[in-house]
């Protein structure tokens, strides 16, 4: 889902999660009817949001703790999902000891541990450098290979979601309202294309500067 600051993308996460309920019409995740949170409906944030006082394998492990899972079980989960998020060796580890992009793996490997039917991503990246920020592009998209589990993922930025997604959904502001739905051309099943090969692609510069159109004109819209 890509649109400028304001357009409503937050929201619409909101919504689909369950923390916000809509003013007309129904979320339905694989055809049921979804008004409140659930561990069906897995959210991973702009911050990680990881609690301060657990590690790393502790905040994994929270929810399932929750949900009543065995400890037996809740300790080969929270393995499992340390090591396809490449966090095995800081399990025992406090937030505070790790870098930002540490963290949102973190946060990500707690999400996925409650094995939901979907995951919620809302601009998860943007407050990382820019290094960080392809490495954990690159290892969410190797993350996606792996388990093939419905990923929506908010962005505002263009080459980020032409690099990551599937399929490409456009908001524009006032109101707030989808423009636009495609299958991404650039989307390769394998995944096994680098980024610096896609953005050489010409059909890469012939998105990018459509989509930029779309965003731009919207702003001047609602200017």
């Amino acid at each position: 889902m890509l649109g400028p600051s304001g357009c409503g993308k937050s929201s619409l996460v909101n919504i689909i999660a369950g923390y916000l309920e809509p003013t007309e019409g129904t979320v339905r995740i694989n055809g049921s009817i979804h008004t409140k949170p659930d561990p069906h409906v897995g959210v991973v944030f702009q911050h990680a949001n990881l609690f301060p006082w657990l590690s790393i394998a502790g905040n994994v492990a929270f929810g399932l703790r929750m949900a009543g899972v065995p400890r037996k079980e809740r300790k080969r989960i929270v393995a499992e999902y340390l090591a396809l998020v490449g966090l095995e060796e800081a399990a025992d580890l406090l937030p505070h000891q790790l870098s930002g992009g540490m963290k949102q793996r973190a946060a990500l490997a707690r999400t996925l541990a409650a094995e939901p039917s979907i995951v919620l991503m809302d601009e998860p990246f943007s407050a990382l450098d820019a290094l960080t920020r392809e490495s954990m592009q690159l290892h969410l998209r190797s993350i996606w290979q792996r388990t093939r589990i419905c990923i929506f993922f908010i962005t505002h930025d263009v080459d980020e979601a032409l690099l990551l997604g599937r399929r490409i959904l456009v908001m524009q502001p006032g109101p707030g309202r989808i423009v636009q739905d495609f299958a991404n051309p650039l989307f390769r099943e394998q995944l096994d294309v680098p980024f610096d090969e896609l953005r050489a692609n010409k059909e890469f510069t012939a998105l990018r500067r459509h989509l930029l159109a779309l965003i731009a004109g919207s702003r001047t819209t609602n200017d």
